[in-house]
């Protein structure tokens, strides 16, 4: 996370610090005071660990957005009601089963998860989020969950270990665990943030087959948390792509549990404004890191786009390139076609004069304009086929049409991908 102050003899951000990916990771979510957790092997998934528990010391403010898609799993269903509170102590997550179209069995068994972790942790079942990710469909294994539950209870603990076999426990398809970590001050007090996710295919805008759990020892009404993470999530996870797909499960949560001491944040002033963007740079890690580990995918591509008449038409516009199939698989073939970019924009639904239009691909070291006010540039194709194997990729498109601004990310479109969903149940 990049440094950042604001001068203000009431509130100051600095010193901040972001670690994403658990191969490397020395801080994970267990170094935010007051929080323990665990991630333990049940026996629904055959080699992997595959429960997660996240548990605050206290009972916290907590806000949670959900999938928008219709079929919706059991535990998404409990989890709308208990959130309704803006309080939570405690994050049960299984992986290997999404416990989504199961029926009164599969109802049962969310329900029974609760239950068994408030008589666990002697807690308020109210407080308690539950979410479940994997196949679709198949019976529930609720006394493998149960079981899981009561058995690993004892286990929680603050080492950092612990956060980063959490982070693991709730992978599906995912070929690494999501982190992220940072610490900050407002006004005189620390506070530490940490989030874990995960996510490979089924990824699209208004939420993807992804999970996202974030906890703070900030302090801060549960209104405002919730006001907060939407507007982060709108800028983030909502802005990604992989396939085009959105699932059953989907669900990123958040608990603020004041224990750095800080004042409550309870209006949208400065310190709201500080903590609001230590919260949008973890969930755009996170999501960027979900779009890194897209299905068969080969590179994470960033696409800005500026210019446009209004944030809403920038954000359909980034949205509807980063989803177009035709981009995608360009970006695999590493082909400069960019007559699909400009394309895609121009069917996004948005009024703007493409004659004004420019459009640039960029590395992290060097950038080519391929077209300048609608007309192509003259350009090295051999440089930018070259430039087009970096793993990292950004777009710019500039409409000259407006203030309006977005940003969205996407992968590439591979055989691979093809071959891991066609075996993914098999």
């Amino acid at each position: 996370m990049k440094d950042a102050k604001e001068q203000s003899s009431e509130i100051v951000v600095e010193d901040q610090k972001i670690i994403g990916n658990g191969s490397s990771i020395r801080e994970t979510i267990t170094d935010v005071r007051g929080f323990l957790a665990w991630g333990a092997y049940t026996g629904i998934k055959s080699k992997r660990r595959d429960l997660a528990l996240i548990y605050s010391e206290v009972p916290a403010s907590a806000a949670a957005v959900f999938t928008q898609n219709m079929v919706v799993a059991e535990p998404v269903k409990i989890s709308r009601k208990h959130i309704k509170q803006g309080r939570a102590q405690l994050f049960v997550i299984n992986a290997g089963n999404a416990n989504a179209c199961t029926g009164e069995q599969g109802r049962l068994g969310a329900q029974e998860m609760v239950d068994t972790a408030a008589k666990t942790f002697d807690l308020d079942p109210k407080h308690i989020i539950i979410a479940s990710t994997g196949v679709i469909g198949r019976k529930f294994p609720t006394e493998k969950v149960v079981k899981g539950i009561i058995k690993n209870a004892s286990k929680l603990t603050s080492d950092p270990i612990a956060g980063t076999l959490a982070a693991n426990a709730i992978l599906t398809t995912d070929t690494f665990a999501k982190e992220s970590y940072s610490r900050a001050k407002i006004g005189k007090h620390e506070i530490r943030m940490a989030g874990i996710a995960k996510g490979s295919g089924m990824i699209h805008p208004n939420m993807a087959t992804m999970l996202g759990f974030i906890v703070t020892d900030a302090a801060i009404t549960p209104p405002l948390l919730d006001e907060a993470l939407r507007e982060c999530v709108n800028e983030s996870f909502n802005m990604i792509t992989v396939d085009g797909d959105t699932s059953t499960n989907d669900m990123v949560a958040v608990m603020a549990n004041g224990q750095s001491g800080m004042p409550e944040i309870k209006t949208k002033g400065k310190a709201y404004k500080a903590f609001r963007e230590e919260l949008m740079e973890h969930c755009v890690v996170l999501a960027s890191q979900i779009v890194s580990d897209g299905e068969g995918s080969t590179r994470l591509i960033q696409y800005d786009v500026e210019g446009a008449p209004n944030k809403v038409a920038a954000r359909q516009i980034a949205r509807t390139i980063s989803d177009s199939n035709l981009v995608k698989t360009a970006f695999f073939g590493r082909d400069p076609n960019w007559g699909r970019i400009v394309a895609a924009a121009g069917r996004a639904g948005v009024s703007y004069n493409p004659d004004k239009t420019d459009l640039f691909i960029s590395t992290e070291k060097r950038t080519v304009q391929l077209l300048e006010n609608g007309q192509p540039v003259k350009w090295n194709a051999r440089t930018l086929k070259s430039m087009m194997r970096a793993i990292h990729l950004f777009v710019r498109i500039n409409l000259k049409s407006g203030k309006g601004r977005a940003t969205a990310w996407g992968s590439d479109l591979s055989y691979e991908y093809v071959r891991i969903n066609a075996e993914y149940t098999t």
